[in-house]
């Protein structure tokens, strides 16, 4: 029976790009229209609760969530334009980051670094972690969802109102990822969206958003800027993460094409480390004048000195800018104790502490684990970024099928032509120029000429740019005109093949890896294990084992791998029951072929053919409930 009209979801009208940052989110859209296929793309207002009773537009939404007390605010104070309850659970924004800053205790603060933790159960409500058990917690993928599911009320608020086809459901919603999250932090974030009343979502990983910003803002002169050949080294250091890609510049058709070629770890690193460093700063001078400052206090400085870090940054010219927090005893005047961070703070702390100039060999430090451990976020144990950076263009020097086009030195150091920065850190000139630096005297090192004004791509305001590409991006994508980079999967993919071999006691049948996804197969692709059968087994709970890897980079589809030692990290089982749609083969071992597939979506299938061809079982890198 045909479907009716009332049931076909409308066209969508625009390309909507959405930051989920761990500090700040962004909004953009560019319209889809045809006549308007290149028109300028906008950064939306966002409406939201800046202090209580008063709501105010601003261009970022703070990635905050207060779980609000009994007490906490006034009845009625915390509505927003859209309606909802008068006392909801919890609030986000600034707001929330203002109240937080006071009551740490009630503040959920990077929940996009605790959605990319394997170690966590993500879907658990654990945050704000470390709170008392009377706070009502809420889950990484949760705090994700409040931030989305405001995004779309204040998107509906402002374009829908007058006609129900332009709400967000209804358009098509590019959300932006670290390149460097592993597939269930890709899933896990699909989820929050639609948790939030999102459907019509495709995932775009940052780096390559803060590209196509740059692209776009370039216009056709990106094409005088680069030439076949070069190498673009996308440096993302935001408020929880760091992230460093390759994007390399070749020829297709006669005309330049750009490709994303390496991708580095997932590097918890970031403003926050940043912002914790100058806090212990305060907290040593304040301690110094005999105070005492107990575990949230420090919490509390640590909001504190990020919006005096961002403040200074902003406004080279002063010296200093006033840091507070609660006393503790009734000696304290005003019940507040102060300090100060100064400008020259900045200097010490940030580019000696995280940007120090180091040779590209010096890898970054380990630190020794202890016995026992607090549960916590596994950030970098050095907080050097540039050892990371060093690092990574070490290993990354190979590419897939591009690695003979990458300029490398004699070292076998990966030499990027141009930089491109991206994230909020990057938003400060000293760090952008120590970056420029250090990367001038490897390349010197190498052989090659540094870095000048002409090699670093002018970013167009890093505040917006990921939203702002994203939303360029999918408006490219509908139209089919304009510039799109390639990439595929970020990582090799494998999936673990046990040997079959007699049983001795005390000692599991050996595991080997079967390269499933080759790193750089492009989304919507399909790969064949060509000539080769393995059992599969039906009817009975069975474990299936993945790996991952971003160093080994050329191993074809089908590549048995017996020995990879620390090359593979292996991701959370997948435990699932097969079964044929008889009902029949219960406890056997299916003869299978297998077929893997990477989705538009990014989401990764394998695909498992029963020899006869009248069964076939699909496994998804899913979202894993154990």
């Amino acid at each position: 029976m045909a479907k009716s009209r009332s049931n076909t979801p409308p066209r969508a009208r625009y390309s909507v790009g959405i930051d989920l940052g761990t500090t700040n989110c962004a909004l953009a859209r560019a319209s889809l229209d045809t006549e308007a296929g290149a028109g300028a793309i906008d950064v939306l207002p966002i409406a939201q609760l800046v202090e209580a009773g008063e709501v105010s537009d601003g261009t970022l939404l703070p990635s905050f969530a207060y779980i609000v007390g009994d007490f906490d605010f006034p009845a009625g104070s915390l509505r927003l334009p859209w309606g909802g309850d008068d006392r909801p659970p919890q609030v986000v924004g600034e707001l929330a980051r203002k109240r937080g800053a006071e009551t740490p205790m009630r503040l959920v603060a990077s929940a996009k670094s605790w959605l990319s933790y394997a170690g966590a159960n993500r879907a658990a409500p654990i945050l704000p972690w470390g709170s008392p058990d009377e706070v009502a917690k809420v889950s990484p993928v949760g705090a994700s969802a409040l931030y989305l599911q405001h995004l779309r009320h204040a998107w509906d608020a402002g374009m829908a109102a007058g006609d129900p086809t332009l709400a967000l459901e209804h358009q098509d919603v590019f959300l932006t990822v670290p390149a460097s999250f592993d597939e269930t932090a890709r899933e896990l974030t699909l989820r929050a969206a639609a948790d939030a009343g999102l459907t019509r979502v495709t995932l775009l990983e940052e780096p390559q958003a803060a590209c196509y910003a740059w692209i776009d803002s370039a216009g056709d002169a990106w094409r005088r800027r680069l030439r076949k050949g070069d190498l673009v080294l996308v440096c993302d250091v935001g408020g929880g993460t760091t992230d460093f890609s390759l994007i390399l510049v070749s020829e297709r058709d006669g005309d330049l094409s750009l490709e994303r070629v390496a991708i580095g770890d997932h590097i918890l690193l970031g403003g926050d480390n940043m912002d914790l460093a100058l806090a212990r700063l305060v907290q040593q001078r304040l301690e110094q004048d005999g105070h005492r400052i107990d575990r949230w206090q420090v919490q509390t400085l640590w909001h504190q000195c990020r919006v005096a870090k961002e403040t200074l940054f902003a406004h080279p010219d002063r010296d200093e800018h006033p840091v507070t927090v609660l006393g503790k005893g009734s000696r304290l005047v005003g019940g507040t104790i102060r300090s100060a961070l100064r400008s020259d703070d900045l200097g010490r702390v940030l580019l000696d502490g995280f940007f120090p100039i180091v040779g590209a060999s010096e890898m970054p430090a380990r630190r020794r684990a202890g016995g026992l451990q607090e549960l916590g976020l596994p950030y970098a144990a050095d907080p050097a970024i540039t050892r990371h950076l060093g690092r990574f263009l070490t290993q990354m020097a190979s590419g897939g099928e591009a690695a003979s086009m990458i300029r490398r030195g004699p070292s076998g150091l990966a030499c990027p032509t141009h930089v491109l920065f991206n994230g909020g850190v990057m938003k400060a000139e000293s760090l952008r120029a120590r970056i420029v630096e250090v990367l001038s005297g490897w390349l010197q090192q190498e052989g090659f000429a540094p870095l000048d004004a002409a090699h670093v791509l002018d970013a167009p305001d890093l505040d917006h740019a990921v939203a702002r590409g994203a939303a360029y991006y999918g408006r490219v994508r509908a139209s089919g005109r304009g510039v799109r980079i390639r990439s595929g999967a970020s990582r090799s993919y494998y999936i673990g093949i046990e040997s079959a071999l007699p049983a001795v006691p005390g000692f599991p049948a050996p595991l080997k890896a079967l390269c499933v996804v080759p790193f750089g197969m492009e989304e919507g692709t399909d790969a064949a294990i060509a000539g080769r059968e393995f059992g599969l087994a039906v009817g009975e709970p069975a474990e299936f084992r993945f790996l991952t890897s971003t160093i080994r980079k050329n191993d074809p589809p089908g590549a048995l791998i017996e020995d990879w030692g620390d090359d593979l990290e292996e991701l959370a089982p997948l435990e699932v029951t097969l079964d044929k749609e008889n009902g029949g083969g219960d406890g056997q071992v299916v003869p299978v072929t297998l077929e893997s597939r990477v989705t538009e979506l990014g989401t990764l299938e394998l695909w498992c053919a029963e020899r006869s061809g009248d069964h076939r079982w699909k496994l998804e890198l899913n979202i894993r409930d154990s």
